[in-house]
């Protein structure tokens, strides 16, 4: 397993983390493949008060029962998702995960899915973030981390506050966009964690082209998953394994020495900047086509045509264009009746109405 150091921190983490929110909910079976993953050296395991959602504290239930034996080798991350202002509010949701993890500090806590806004709410005399702080220097936490989904100008913003020790946020192949935030925090010395290194599922489909950027990939799933770890401000990736296998496979992936060599990166950038680029002039998702008036999504449909013609993801292009088939609001292409009302507004000047026609003989055949 390979490790490095996660910002300022002093702690090595490895670089891949252990992403709970999808385990099992059988718990022998999550908590074998949870240990088997730290006795192959996995030693970051990121849960969430909030997971699932239909049964707080299940989660991170699962995870401390895992870690019994293994506390001294392996570093917990979980989350707070209160957004209100009230700090003991927020305190009863810290006390609770330290309580269905068992255990009296927690290494990496993070404000989750914080958002600008909510953290400038949060700033009063006596609210959250003065919290957040004193349970920082009483030792009850490790680390103050933040995640986000917020827009990358306002991840810049929440890691220029000075706050926080390290971040979690998205980026895989398929969105780049916080690319600069990334580079933004690792030079201001913060660790950066990754969530969705494979898209949320949407790099789990197989690709020919995908598998031609990296020379003795076996998977799509790989190359993303080399992909993310081959950005050198990038501390660690989770992955939400469910089963033994998968343990396994990541593990083979992230034992291997540098993952991706700077010539190897740099080859796969230009060619994902090159294919990024031949998507962008298919269709930008800028949504100036909309409202159309029969309700046909058509950011929607031309991006499940670049699925298919620019990254190869055919099976992904199918599901994601039968799912718009069932939905009333944003619909298919094969609903398109050709009034034409939204090739006016296009400013690349796409043929819109003969582009839908392509879209449902590819995807809907």
């Amino acid at each position: 397993m390979q490790y490095r150091e996660y910002g300022k921190t002093g702690v090595r983490v490895s670089i891949l983390g252990f992403g709970a929110l999808r385990l099992p909910k059988k718990p022998k079976q999550a908590v074998e493949i949870l240990r088997r993953a730290f006795d192959l050296g996995v030693n970051y395991v990121d849960t969430a008060a909030s997971y699932p959602a239909s049964n707080h504290g299940a989660n991170e239930r699962l995870v401390g029962e895992a870690l019994r034996g293994y506390r001294d080798r392996v570093y917990i991350s979980t989350k707070n998702h209160y957004k209100g202002t009230s700090a003991d509010d927020w305190q009863v949701h810290l006390e609770r995960s330290l309580k269905n993890l068992g255990v009296d500090t927690i290494d990496f806590y993070h404000l989750h899915a914080l958002p600008w806004d909510a953290y400038r709410r949060q700033l009063v005399p006596g609210g959250i973030m003065e919290r957040f702080r004193k349970a920082k220097e009483e030792g009850v936490i490790r680390h103050a981390c933040f995640s986000s989904h917020d827009k990358p100008e306002n991840i810049i913003r929440l890691v220029d506050t000075g706050e926080f020790d390290g971040m979690l946020v998205q980026y895989n192949l398929l969105d780049r966009a916080n690319e600069g935030a990334i580079a933004h925090a690792h030079e201001q010395g913060m660790g950066v964690a990754i969530m969705g290194p494979v898209g949320g599922g949407r790099l789990v489909a197989p690709s020919e082209k995908i598998l031609g950027m990296v020379g003795e990939a076996k998977s799509t799933p790989e190359v993303a998953l080399r992909f993310v770890l081959s950005n050198p401000h990038v501390a660690l990736a989770l992955s939400g394994m469910k089963t033994l296998e998968m343990v396994e496979e990541n593990a083979a992936i992230a034992n291997r020495e540098g993952v991706l060599s700077a010539e190897e990166r740099q080859r796969f950038v230009e060619a994902v900047e090159e294919v990024q680029q031949l998507s962008d002039l298919y269709c930008t998702g800028c949504g100036y086509c909309l409202p159309c008036p029969n309700k046909v999504y058509i950011p929607g449909n031309f991006e499940a045509l670049n699925y298919y013609r620019v990254w190869g993801l055919e099976a992904l292009a199918r599901r994601r264009y039968k799912e718009l088939g069932k939905n009333k609001s944003r619909r298919w292409a094969a609903a398109c009746v050709e009034c034409g009302e939204c090739e006016p507004k296009c400013p690349q000047g796409i043929p819109i109405r003969e582009w839908l026609k392509e879209v449902a003989a590819t995807l809907g055949s």
